[in-house]
């Protein structure tokens, strides 16, 4: 029942921003209801309610058949107890139903309200790839979503191949879009959007954005905020996650660091290539969302396996996975100083391994020794032998004790750091 409390927000905001004092019945009925079910096509779809009982695939309905509809929702409000046919979140009234495990004997209050404000929250949902939704309490955001409701409308009305009942997988994409600064125009809010694509069928749709893009998008407007964001998914058999912590500032961190030290080319490629290593089902089960979720997909056999990049500036598309691999790993640790000393480290083993003697692969092998440990005891162990022949012991002797002190928790990502940082060394 959390689409009534996001109901309640979003009401609260708006009647504040436009100075009016809508109820949530007045809103729905004139508002939300000719935006969304009005028309031949919906922007909503919801199983079993009285807008899509009875309707024939192909053959919306009439004018005077929708208000019939609505008077018969309406007449559902007044007269029954609240269920999932008509109240957004609430359970079956059936207890064979596959939403029905909410079902109780013992009498519960309502608000009819309720049921208008639930319907309201519902709109809010901000669609993911993997069929999941996230609704966030926050009245300035719900605000946002909100102004892109009547851009969707249009795009209906604009575009006769466009498939309706989207409005969650729309939130999605419009909210990436209105928060990226290097795309949206204020003036022209469609300008360089970019979320339909074409369906098998010749028809159009909406794509379901990725988390990634949707929290990046947010951490723009509010870097320094912490979110709780209600994950799930409602159809025939809903799905709940539950609440999750979005750590925005985390998720910030990568963004920032890499237009730091990379620049701002191909940077809205690069924003797609962090938190592609799992789903986001998985992710949720970290328990919070940060940094951690952002891994970058290909970077895990680099960590725990000791294998060694390969740097090839030529090819742009594995270049700027290599980068974000890069970045990835120094937002883990945290600590902007570890990228020079990863460098200055690698430097000083590319030279220790040029230092062989013509025809010898002995200090190269050395080195790969050292750049295969995947934890503090290999490190040190390999590092003894290359000490024993360096000219420069301090130095080793200096990333030896700060290997040492750090957090081994940290290791492993600060020891791919510096074969990263080789990588691109040896290869110049």
């Amino acid at each position: 029942m959390i689409a009534v409390n996001i109901g309640r927000t979003f009401l609260k905001a708006y009647n504040e921003r436009y100075q009016t004092n809508y109820s949530a019945k007045k809103f729905f009925l004139e508002k939300y209801f000719p935006l969304f079910f009005d028309a031949e096509k919906y922007m909503q779809y919801v199983t079993n309610s009285p807008f899509v009982q009875g309707l024939k695939k192909g053959t919306p309905p009439t004018p005077t058949e929708r208000q019939q509809r609505l008077a018969a929702f309406i007449e559902k409000i007044d007269r029954n107890d609240p269920d999932a046919s008509f109240a957004i979140g609430f359970p079956s009234m059936e207890i064979t139903a596959t939403t029905s495990g909410q079902l109780t004997d013992i009498s519960q209050p309502w608000i009819k309200e309720d049921v208008y404000l639930s319907w309201i929250g519902s709109g809010l949902g901000i669609g993911i790839q993997g069929g999941l939704s996230i609704f966030f309490n926050k009245g300035e955001l719900l605000m946002d979503l909100y102004e892109g409701w009547n851009i969707y409308r249009k795009f209906l009305h604009t575009i006769p191949l466009l498939r309706g009942n989207q409005i969650n997988t729309w939130n999605g994409q419009w909210i990436a879009h209105r928060y990226d600064h290097r795309r949206y125009d204020p003036s022209d809010p469609t300008t360089q959007f970019n979320g339909i694509s074409a369906m098998k069928d010749g028809g159009l749709e909406i794509s379901t954005q990725s988390w990634i893009a949707v929290m990046i998008g947010i951490s723009r407007k509010w870097g320094d905020l912490q979110l709780t964001g209600y994950v799930y998914n409602l159809g025939q058999t809903n799905t709940t996650i539950g609440f999750i912590p979005f750590k925005i500032p985390q998720i910030k961190r990568p963004v920032e660091l890499y237009e730091k030290y990379f620049g701002t080319t191909s940077k809205a490629e690069v924003d797609q290539l962090f938190g592609t290593a799992f789903g986001f089902t998985k992710a949720c089960q970290m328990g919070v969302i940060g940094v951690s979720a952002m891994e970058p997909k290909g970077l895990r056999e680099f960590i725990e396996q000791g294998k060694s990049p390969v740097y090839n500036e030529k090819d742009e598309n594995k270049k700027l996975h290599f980068q974000t691999h890069q970045i990835w790993l120094l937002a883990m640790l945290n600590n902007e100083q570890l990228w020079e000393q990863a460098r200055n480290f690698a430097l000083l083993l590319n030279t220790y391994a040029l230092s062989s003697d013509k025809g010898k692969k002995d200090k190269t092998n050395q080195v790969k020794t050292v750049l295969t440990a995947v934890n503090q005891k290999q490190f040190l162990e390999s590092l003894i032998t290359i000490v024993e022949e360096a000219s420069d012991k301090d130095a080793y002797a200096e990333m030896a004790k700060l290997i040492h002190v750090m957090p081994k928790d940290n290791v492993p990502y600060f020891l791919t750091l510096i074969r990263f940082h080789f990588a691109t060394i040896s290869k110049n």
